[in-house]
């Protein structure tokens, strides 16, 4: 390998480190980061002490620490305030009252897929969906074997937010929803798909139990 090949490798070396830190979900140590990159362990070594010495100097947002025998990007203490205010308010933000129907649906008729939930709101659910997906609210749990449409149910943080322990605590809601046939009816008038598998309740007495925990979120309902 030549002169000039070597100097562009250590060239990258850093930039090569940091990229592989900032996907990092867990403190990397000097040997894992040596195999990834192909260098030397102790060429990493120096090159990451370089890095936490360039980021204290400049007082940027983050770190990189050795914790727990490996190399991680952490916030900087003194900006705490400013992340935990973040933070917190990303958790008090209010679902729509959209989403909170349509919570609602999934949560006294789970396992149920997206056209059923559309069909009792008589509108596109879609993009709530994908919100409270997001806000860890439900999750996905599997398919119709009828129609092959994904089923959805809530989760336990779902649980979490609303105060209960588990779905037999929820209100009684059977007098508010239609039954079966008629929520095909209104499928098929949506030209809608797909429908709950025979473990749902028909008379939406009390919901399924069963949701398991979901990650993130932050969403109150």
């Amino acid at each position: 390998m030549s002169e000039d090949v070597l100097e562009v490798a250590v060239a990258e070396l850093r930039p090569s480190l940091e990229a592989l830190l900032m996907i990092a979900d867990q403190p990397l140590d000097e040997t894992t980061l040596a195999s990834a990159v192909g260098h030397p362990v102790a060429d990493v070594t120096a090159a990451l002490a370089e890095l936490a010495q360039e980021y204290a100097d400049q007082r940027r947002g983050f770190e990189l620490r050795n914790v727990a025998g490996g190399w991680r990007y952490y916030t900087r203490e003194e900006f705490a305030p400013v992340v935990e205010s973040f933070v917190l308010d990303g958790q008090q933000a209010r679902l729509t009252q959209a989403a909170l129907e349509t919570l609602a649906v999934v949560a006294y008729r789970q396992p149920v897929s997206r056209a059923r939930v559309s069909a009792i709101r008589g509108v596109n659910v879609d993009g709530v969906m994908r919100t409270l997906l997001t806000r860890g609210l439900v999750e996905e749990a599997g398919q119709d074997r009828s129609s092959g449409a994904y089923l959805y149910r809530t989760t336990a943080y779902f649980l979490e937010r609303i105060g209960v322990t588990s779905l037999d605590e929820l209100p009684e809601l059977a007098p508010y929803l239609p039954d079966l046939d008629e929520l095909d009816d209104l499928e098929d008038e949506l030209g809608g798909s797909g429908s709950v598998v025979s473990t749902a309740s028909t008379d939406a007495e009390r919901p399924t139990s069963g949701g398991r925990s979901g990650d993130g979120g932050d969403g109150a309902a």
